[in-house]
């Protein structure tokens, strides 16, 4: 049993080792994986052309330029996947990307399976309706809710209306235009999702008359950009790239690229003065 247990520790550690090695292994083929999601605008989107788009997105280049520095790679080849949202830590896990570029909030629960760098945003859970105020939760009551499947947002509303004895039909979505065109048909009465998302499309979609969001937050959640655990490397690298942008206020470029006219707003000044951590 002694000896079972020896070689299962080793493939452990075998394992980890190997799945830590990103910046080797950029340095061997000279091609860096950018994992990003299509629909969550601003953060991390596909634009028209099928290009990357998003703030999130941009500190992704940015934090790919200066690993090509560091490893003297110019040429370095950058390679953008798009990863779907229910399953995007288990690609970054799984080796199918070496960094993930788009608005997911760090829980002690995922660092069971990812890392997380420095934040890079702070947001919270909104939501969208079409008949009659949402004041409170429990105005949803009896109510048809759409959420986006496999999220931190969907986990929070589920056990929040639980306890609250809240009832409610709960329609997961499997994206979050799925859930914006279902509630301008009618097929649900509100949707949540991150706060910042909901107002993009609030902004550039058609179709929404009669539709409101909601002012209240009904949570704060911290993103990240998802690093392969126990990759100190990449990570001190990565994190030295953002307290670069942030100490230097590099980073309002990128913000006012993405928001536009949207300032930032307290939470996000604190952000950059708090990880704008010096060298």
């Amino acid at each position: 049993m002694r000896a079972i247990l020896l070689v299962l520790v080793g493939l452990t550690v075998s394992t980890a080792s190997l799945a830590a090695d990103t910046l080797a292994r950029v340095r061997e083929t000279g091609v860096l994986r950018l994992g990003f999601r299509a629909d969550a605008p601003p953060y991390s989107y596909r634009a028209a052309d099928g290009g990357p788009l998003g703030y999130i997105v941009d500190l992704c280049r940015e934090v790919a330029r200066g690993i090509g520095k560091s490893l003297d790679k110019p040429d370095m080849k950058i390679v953008f996947t798009e990863v779907p949202s229910a399953a995007r830590l288990e690609s970054l896990r799984d080796g199918k990307i070496d960094i993930l570029c788009d608005p997911t909030s760090m829980t002690m629960s995922r660092r069971a399976l990812v890392d997380f760098s420095l934040p890079t945003f702070i947001d919270g859970a909104g939501v969208l309706y079409r008949t009659g105020g949402v004041h409170r939760l429990e105005d949803l009551s009896g109510k048809k809710i759409g959420v986006l499947r496999g999220t931190t947002t969907e986990d929070t509303l589920k056990t929040t209306l639980a306890q609250l004895g809240i009832e409610v039909g709960i329609f997961p979505m499997q994206s979050h235009p799925d859930g914006i065109r279902s509630l301008s048909e009618g097929k649900i009465d509100a949707y949540f999702g991150d706060r910042g998302i909901l107002s993009y499309y609030l902004r550039n979609s058609q179709n929404l008359a009669g539709i409101k969001l909601a002012e209240q937050y009904y949570t704060f959640e911290t993103y990240a950009l998802a690093l392969p655990r126990d990759d100190s490397k990449l990570r001190l690298l990565v994190d030295a790239t953002l307290a670069d942008l942030y100490r230097t206020d590099a980073v309002k470029g990128l913000y006012a690229r993405n928001f536009g006219n949207y300032p930032p707003d307290q939470f996000i000044r604190a952000l950059f003065v708090i990880n704008g951590v010096p060298n």
